[in-house]
């Protein structure tokens, strides 16, 4: 479906397809990119937005993010949306001339997670810029149909390709049960942590803390609607006096914390923090294994819950977007075209942090 390999990139007659392929440790081209057939259920898209994630900074600082470890060159990105340019001969819900959302992953649509609903935890998911499955960052992908989304009149293209980051916010406030009876506390302000704020609030949580240890990050939680926001240290002996000031800030039972962040001082602070009963949502994966409190927070019968991307939350980011319960336009801070130089210099963005919450690509 999506994407041929590295070596298939012969040069094409007319107009050639060009993708940013990742080739080396912060070494990304701009290079020609061979498409594999349109098959009868998919549809070809010029990609004219596209967002880039921590994991694309992964890949491009580390070539690895996690288990998945970039061995050959990789086209990277998967945060997109774009306009049909040609429809599958079996594809009947979209036309050329479409805007559209595009959700990254393809399952295998036969194993018995994809049967059960849960196709996010597929073991055969092929999605877009993590390894060895090419990304979307080219002019043009092939993807099948029914993971194309069409935009409303007025969700912007931008919107669009938000709807991948904030698609974790939702499977995350939907695995916690998020509700207008739920406080709710988020443990890192950076976008996921902030996509997570937006998406708890459109749930109806009446009361959202927010702590990171970056002043600037918390100023734009407090500005996108958090109703606290805590400073906190890098440092673990902190843990118990933090807890009583985040406890005092919410003013009463914390139901769910969910850490953005993932490791020993987030994950520690979230167990205490919450009330006996309440959940801790794990969405973060900084480190692939953290020492934390478990005995406490198992005797408090604090349940922990695990996220892995996101199923089925398209068609509800883009109703929130639509209907403009959350608005994720204040998340872009930066914007760059498609060349060789505003790639480097996207990613470089990208990866310093600091001020740049999404960096985005207009192509």
């Amino acid at each position: 479906m999506s994407g041929g390999g590295g070596e298939d990139k012969e040069h094409k007659h007319g107009e050639e397809n060009m993708a940013a392929w990742l080739v080396g440790i912060k070494t990304l081209k701009i290079e020609p990119y061979h498409l594999p057939p349109l098959g009868p259920h998919d549809v070809k898209i010029q990609v004219k937005a596209l967002g880039i994630c921590g994991s694309d900074v992964h890949h491009f600082k580390n070539m690895r993010c996690a288990n998945f470890i970039v061995k050959k060159p990789m086209v990277i990105g998967h945060e997109c949306a774009g306009i049909i340019e040609e429809v599958g001969s079996q594809v009947k819900n979209l036309a050329v001339g479409d805007r559209v959302a595009l959700e990254p992953g393809i399952s295998c649509r036969q194993c018995n997670l994809c049967k059960d609903g849960r196709y996010n935890l597929c073991p055969e998911m092929k999605f877009f810029g993590s390894p060895p499955t090419n990304g979307s960052l080219a002019n043009k992908v092939v993807h099948p149909a029914y993971l194309c989304f069409k935009l409303p009149d007025n969700v912007s293209l931008e919107e669009g390709a938000m709807c991948e980051p904030l698609s974790v916010g939702v499977h995350a406030c939907r695995r916690a049960s998020i509700s207008p009876e739920t406080n709710v506390l988020i443990l890192g302000a950076g976008p996921i942590g902030l996509v997570v704020l937006l998406a708890a609030r459109a749930f109806g949580a009446p009361r959202i803390v927010i702590v990171d240890v970056d002043d600037c990050r918390l100023s734009i939680a407090k500005n996108l609607g958090a109703d606290e926001t805590i400073q906190v240290s890098t440092n673990i002996q902190d843990v118990g006096e933090e807890v009583v000031k985040i406890q005092s800030a919410m003013g009463s039972g914390i139901d769910v914390s969910f850490d953005c962040v993932g490791i020993d001082k987030t994950m520690s602070t979230a167990l205490n923090a919450t009330r006996p009963g309440g959940k801790v949502c794990l969405i973060g994966l900084a480190r692939s294994e953290t020492t934390v409190p478990l005995t406490p927070a198992a005797v408090r019968e604090v349940d922990v819950i695990g996220i892995f991307r996101y199923r089925n939350t398209w068609p509800l980011c883009i109703e929130f977007l639509k209907t403009g319960k959350i608005d994720v336009k204040p998340l872009i801070t930066h914007r760059f075209g498609f060349s060789q130089q505003e790639v480097e210099d996207a990613f470089e963005t990208s990866a310093r942090g600091g001020s740049a919450l999404k960096v985005m690509f207009n192509l």
